[in-house]
């Protein structure tokens, strides 16, 4: 939950969907919500079976044979470096501004970001206990001062009273909602990371899934809730209006009007500690990546060599985090603009990476059950066959509009948008080519590609 940024993604993107949608955006919310819920159905009936913790990898290779699942470990290393290294733009962006406004201290965005880098590696480093007492913290206080402004929202009747009129069926047809229905998804994103801690679980088999559902209920339900509320602080009739002419500062703007001048300095600062929370989450996932990848042979040993006292893939963590600080460096160099240029055009290929694996990963529950018919029979048609191929069928659609709508996630045109895409069909592509280059060169390291694992289970092709 903490990876998806809540408070970001509310204050930040929400007023987009508005813009583009209209009043009907919150449903957006709610329907993406709902069908993230039909991929989590399969995602974690085959969390069951698959007992290693390389999550969108290890699924893949285990439903769709050994080739798409090193591709799909390769796209995976690239989408969540892509998204995380990406967000650092946005931290020193506004991490500079809000330092700047509240006390007068005004540094370059580089100096801001490259401190993110060495909090984010430190925490990481001391084991996933402290990162996530740090992440709940984080997490409950971005969330709190949303509600904050929800309640004096609705305390006070909104603009013109309360009204419903963002889930008439009329409000939540309009042309732009296809747009909105992608950068919907991509509020989602990080959710899925659920599957990688299952060595660090007590009892995997049930907190997985639990917390599956868990973290997609509550964006689901939260996001649609938020965005509602923000629609009734202007009105019907106003927020459209107000999400077009001020996309970001219409929150800002609710919250001083509506709670006070305080509230709209607190939320400043939330959204800094907003996007630390999201950086070490993504930080944490692919350390543990590279440590299941390293495991199985895929990747350098050392990326999974553990930490004897703090239990962290501490050497995966300190590469990953040399990379970001060399990023940086190099944005700051070519003088990129740390928002609009660092942070969006990195951070894209990596959410439509992450929409395409979802989709890869509905479709290798359903080849995987239909192999394993013990293991389909027991769980049930429903859960083996129906949710996971309605949900890759869904999740195309979602990755297709949020390729046709780039243009919302990059504010810039097609000469930046195709080579951005074109990054992702091009590294699963590398990652198959490698595989089958290590099945004639390597045989004994391709036939432990996701295989650290299932009890039971048909071997991967």
């Amino acid at each position: 939950m903490a990876a998806a940024a809540p408070l970001t993604v509310m204050a930040g993107v929400a007023p987009f969907a508005i813009a583009f949608g209209g009043i009907g955006a919150p449903a957006a919310y709610l329907a993406t919500g709902l069908v993230l819920a039909l991929f989590a159905v399969g995602f974690t009936t085959m969390a069951a079976h698959v007992r290693n913790a390389g999550a969108f990898y290890a699924y893949v290779t285990r439903g769709l044979g050994r080739p798409a699942g090193l591709g799909a470990a390769l796209l995976a290393v690239l989408s969540y470096n892509a998204i995380q290294i990406g967000m650092f733009g946005a931290f020193g962006y506004f991490a500079d501004e809000t330092a700047d406004d509240l006390l007068g201290l005004d540094l370059p965005w580089p100096l801001w970001a490259l401190l993110g880098v060495a909090v984010v590696w430190f925490l990481g480093y001391r084991s996933i206990d402290l990162g996530a007492k740090v992440l709940g913290a984080l997490l409950i206080a971005e969330t709190g001062i949303l509600l904050v402004l929800a309640v004096a929202i609705l305390a006070r009747g909104g603009a013109h009273g309360l009204s419903l009129a963002s889930f008439a069926p009329g409000n939540m047809a309009t042309g732009g909602m296809g747009g909105v229905l992608g950068l919907s998804f991509a509020a989602f994103v990080g959710f899925e990371a659920t599957a990688i801690y299952r060595e660090e679980a007590r009892t995997p088999h049930r907190t997985v899934p639990r917390a599956t559902f868990a973290a997609i209920a509550f964006l689901g339900l939260f996001y649609t809730f938020i965005t509602w509320t923000i629609v009734q602080a202007f009105g019907d009739s106003g927020a459209v209006a107000a999400a077009t002419d001020d996309p970001a500062g219409m929150f800002f703007t609710a919250m001083t009007e509506y709670v006070g001048g305080w509230a709209t300095d607190l939320q400043r600062v939330l959204i800094v500690t907003s996007l630390l929370a999201a950086l070490l989450a993504f930080h944490n996932t692919i350390t543990r990546y590279g440590h299941a990848l390293a495991a199985e042979g895929a990747a350098p040993a050392a990326l999974g060599r553990i930490h004897p006292r703090h239990r962290s893939p501490w050497i995966g963590g300190v590469v990953q985090s040399l990379l970001a600080a060399a990023a940086v460096v190099v944005a700051a160099l070519i003088g990129a603009d740390p928002y609009n240029q660092f942070f969006l055009w990195v951070n894209s290929p990596g959410v439509v990476g992450i929409l395409l694996l979802q989709a890869l990963a509905g479709l290798a529950v359903y080849a995987y059950f239909r192999r394993d018919r013990a293991a389909a029979a027991s769980a049930g048609r429903f859960r083996t066959v129906i949710s996971p191929l309605l949900s890759t069928v869904l999740l195309c659609g979602a990755t297709g509009l949020v390729v046709w709508r780039l243009d919302l996630f990059t504010a810039a045109g097609p000469e930046v948008n195709w080579p951005l895409v074109s990054v992702v069909p091009v590294v699963f592509l590398a990652g198959v080519g490698l595989a089958l280059r290590l099945r004639s060169r390597r045989p004994e390291v391709y036939a432990r590609l996701g295989g650290t694992d299932a009890e039971g289970a048909p071997d991967a092709r």
